[in-house]
């Protein structure tokens, strides 16, 4: 199986890397100027041309699109979240999935099953509105949201889409204080995208199969 997957250099994309290549997959891994994966800056539209020109004539039967940032944590609503702040983050959580999506669909429709996987995040839900972190709130929601008009879109063309929740991780982004280990919510996953299908497509799950609220 060919699998694209960003943000591979570190945390939850990392452990699912090393998960895919022992399973015996060819796994293109993306990141940022990082030694060992195809280079790629999702929020710099000029460099995807390099990831087309990588996988030019080859079927990618999953693509996950990993790669994503969190820039206003802790930020203060009297002082925080600078225009530049909202900025990169649609820049990375939004822009950068749809433009990976659209550089591959070529290689998706060459596949036999294509399926893409969009990580987005509980934080998405507008179930859960605890307050704060408003840029990453939003991006994700927005990933969400895409990740669904996807899934209705290109049904018809055979490649199912699915919208996970990682899980609260032990990651420099979730901190010591999460529920659970980067090793746990990759293997998760991984099932998960195993799982999806056309019969699924469009779904919002977590990381372990649950059905999360929209």
């Amino acid at each position: 199986m060919q699998i694209v997957l960003t943000g591979a250099n570190r945390g939850i994309g990392h452990a699912m890397y090393q998960s895919y290549q022992a399973a015996g997959h060819d796994v293109l891994g993306t990141a940022r100027g990082h030694e060992g994966f195809h280079s790629l800056d999702v929020t710099r539209p000029a460099e995807f041309a390099g990831l087309a020109q990588a996988l030019d004539g080859k079927p990618v039967d999953l693509l996950i699109c990993n790669a994503g940032v969190y820039l206003d944590k802790g930020h203060s609503l009297a002082d925080g979240y600078a225009p530049e702040v909202w900025a990169q983050s649609f820049a990375a959580n939004v822009t950068g999935v749809f433009q990976t999506i659209q550089t591959l669909m070529p290689n998706l429709q060459m596949a036999e099953a294509g399926k893409i996987a969009i990580i987005s995040s509980q934080m998405a839900s507008d179930t859960r509105a605890p307050g704060g972190s408003y840029a990453y709130r939003a991006s994700k929601a927005a990933a969400l949201n895409l990740g669904r008009n996807l899934a209705t879109d290109l049904k018809g063309l055979g490649i199912a889409v699915g919208i996970y929740h990682p899980g609260w991780v032990k990651t420099d982004m979730g901190g010591d204080a999460a529920d659970i280990t980067v090793e746990e919510s990759a293997k998760g996953l991984v099932q998960q995208f195993a799982d999806l299908s056309l019969a699924t497509t469009g779904c919002f799950n977590t990381w372990d199969g649950r059905a999360h609220a929209f």
